[in-house]
């Protein structure tokens, strides 16, 4: 197949930029990125710039309503054969961690049907519910018994995706108004390895399918009725071009 030298595909927003709060598009461009998640359609939710933020961010903003999601990300478009090693990274951090849920990382469902209990992943007590077919990456839940831990999740892969919170918690909590840097990488066999600050916290041999194509989430959903954040520092993708496609 004809190749040139755009054979490496990034992806990167400062979140210098924002997405009107009123915006009721059911799923609208971000710069490279697109707005998505069940809920993100309403008025009252968005990713709106930080006025006065140094180096650029962004706030992810859900409705008041109980399960409602807003996601930055991709349409489904990666495959870890065909473009690994594939890497996700985000600076991110919480204003609080009550009542809702985050996931960053891969899965197989389009933005535009995306919510995190309802169609991806849930996480109560000890319990990690795995919804998708295939996903992996990053969860917090309120809901979960280590509730401010971040969960490192998979489903879909050679390796049976883990359920028991307990077995992947990275024992690494976040702490509101603090930043922390998550970090994903994945391999053309499916191997991941989850970074928080720089500190490799697992790595699992056959997490993710090397078949199946997947998209990017970074996204919070409310467990309530209350408006739920996530800021947004920035956000990286990196995978290699198929050029068999």
């Amino acid at each position: 197949m004809p190749q040139s030298d755009r054979g490496r595909i990034e992806l990167f927003s400062d979140f210098y930029t924002e997405d009107n709060i009123a915006n009721t598009a059911e799923t609208r461009s971000y710069g490279p990125f697109v707005v998505g998640g069940q809920g993100n359609a309403e008025t009252d939710a968005g990713v709106p710039a930080i006025a006065g933020m140094v180096s650029g961010a962004a706030r992810i903003t859900t409705t008041n309503e109980d399960n409602h999601c807003t996601m930055v990300g991709t349409a489904t478009g990666f495959s870890a054969s065909l473009m690994g090693p594939i890497v996700l990274e985000a600076r991110v951090q919480l204003d609080n961690l009550d009542t809702k849920e985050v996931f960053f990382g891969l899965s197989d469902i389009d933005p535009n049907t995306l919510n995190l209990e309802g169609t991806l992943i849930h996480g109560a007590s000890t319990t990690i519910t795995l919804t998708a077919s295939d996903l992996c990456g990053f969860l917090l839940s309120a809901e979960l018994t280590d509730d401010e831990d971040w969960h490192m999740v998979y489903n879909g892969g050679s390796t049976t995706g883990e359920t028991d919170s307990t077995a992947i918690d990275a024992d690494d909590d976040a702490v509101a108004g603090e930043w922390q840097v998550l970090r994903l990488e994945i391999d053309t066999n499916g191997t991941a390895r989850w970074y928080i600050d720089g500190v490799l916290k697992q790595t699992k041999t056959g997490a993710v399918s090397t078949t199946t194509v997947m998209g990017v989430c970074l996204g919070v959903e409310a467990k309530g009725a209350a408006i739920e954040n996530l800021d947004v520092d920035y956000l990286l993708v990196q995978a290699n071009r198929d050029w068999t496609a």
